[in-house]
């Protein structure tokens, strides 16, 4: 897999649109933490279904983001370039305020705890300074 440049830092992530859900990293501590932006517009296309008259970020998204966030942190690392990172588990999922086009998404996640094939991160994502989503987040090695 080709290395994705997002604002100048390249790492490798199997993510690519539309399934990109982060716009640029502004924070690498490679292989311990990192933080994004992501530019909500009326253009994504999972607004044209949710909700057609209330457009809002399905819940899931903003926690595949603070994933894809996590991701970049890991995945940045020597030894964990060419593997995947999948969800093993999600805990403490709290969804605070909507996310709306317009919005724009500042995620932080920290990798808490880190294994050869595994891991534990803490995320929150924030709108206008206020916490939209936060959790914690198992994922698996590969």
């Amino acid at each position: 897999m080709e290395p994705i440049d997002i604002n100048g830092i390249m790492a490798v992530i199997p993510h690519r649109p539309p399934f990109l859900l982060i716009d640029r990293i502004i924070e690498l501590e490679t292989g311990k933490k990192a933080a994004a932006i992501k530019n909500v517009t009326m253009n994504e296309a999972f607004f044209g279904g949710h909700f057609p008259r209330k457009p809002v970020m399905p819940g899931v998204l903003i926690v595949e983001a603070m994933a894809q966030t996590g991701a970049f942190a890991l995945l940045s690392a020597p030894e964990y370039q060419g593997k995947l990172a999948f969800f093993g588990a999600l805990n403490n999922v709290k969804f605070r305020r909507l996310v709306t086009p317009g919005d724009t998404l500042n995620i932080e996640v920290e990798l808490v705890k880190l294994k050869k094939n595994a891991g534990i991160g803490k995320g929150v994502a924030m709108t206008d300074g206020k916490k939209a989503c936060e959790g914690e987040f198992t994922f698996m090695i590969s």
